[in-house]
């Protein structure tokens, strides 16, 4: 059977493995345009949400289009009542079944890694994107305003209920909800333009490179020998795989099954 590849190019110039890429990865710094704003009261407030994206580029998000997401996106909405107030800082907060929302910080580093694909500077736009383990719904969310459609796979029942629940309200007709073992993907969706983890392991997948569009990223956390775990962007090209090591990071474990 012929293989399918997307009408886009490949070629991709890659940073030294273990160097930390500039924002994006060539994505370019851009003002803050398009970043609501203040209206409404309390957390409603896109003030609260302008003030957190601030900081985000004081960080070094740099990416417009990643920036103007994270305004947009209401991160209280999706996180317990009890811990409301601490929606907006740059920590990660427990959403039940041993599982956490992350910190916006890493949400933004991640987006902004996935725009930086080919795959995406050839076309201008992010097309069809994977995400393993949908949690709350919060990064689904954020990627809904950057990707053409967002398969979001949850092995957990009772957090792919809570997702369903958080992003009803929303009506984001190009996101897709699915239950079933990240660990396998989801072909029927492939190929994908990215591919993003928020969980990681040991190894990756074989499912989620096979599904990996020519030209496509995948952002995933990955579990070194040493235990520690580190941000690993993987670029499929037409001559195989190249691998990008970048900053440490803490996620939760990879797993199959569901549950």
């Amino acid at each position: 059977m012929q293989q399918r590849r997307p009408g886009f190019p490949v070629r991709m110039p890659l940073p030294t493995s273990g160097q930390r890429p500039s924002p994006g990865l060539g994505v370019k710094p851009a003002p803050l345009s398009g970043v609501p704003v203040p209206a409404g009261l309390g957390l409603d407030s896109a003030a609260v949400r302008t003030r957190m994206v601030q900081r985000l580029s004081s960080m070094g998000i740099a990416a417009p289009q990643v920036l103007q997401a994270m305004a947009k996106v209401e991160r209280h909405r999706f996180v317990d009542t009890g811990l409301v107030n601490q929606a907006y800082e740059d920590t990660s907060l427990p959403i039940g079944l041993g599982q956490t929302i992350s910190k916006p910080s890493i949400v933004a580093r991640m987006a902004e890694l996935l725009l930086g694909a080919e795959a995406v500077r050839a076309t201008g736009g992010l097309g069809r994107v994977l995400e393993i383990g949908t949690g709350c719904g919060y990064q689904a969310a954020v990627l809904s305003h950057l990707a053409r459609e967002v398969y979001s796979m949850e092995r957990l029942r009772g957090l792919h209920d809570k997702a369903r629940d958080n992003l009803r309200p929303l009506r984001l007709a190009n996101v897709h909800l699915l239950f079933g073992d990240g660990m396998a993907g989801f072909p029927k969706g492939a190929p994908y333009a990215a591919i993003v983890s928020a969980a990681g392991g040991a190894t990756l997948p074989d499912a989620w490179c096979d599904q990996l569009a020519v030209g496509g990223r995948l952002v995933a956390p990955f579990a070194r020998e040493d235990g520690q775990q580190v941000l690993l962007v993987v670029d499929k090209t037409v001559h195989g795989l190249k691998q990008t090591v970048l900053e440490t990071v803490h996620f939760v474990p990879l797993k199959s099954g569901v549950a």
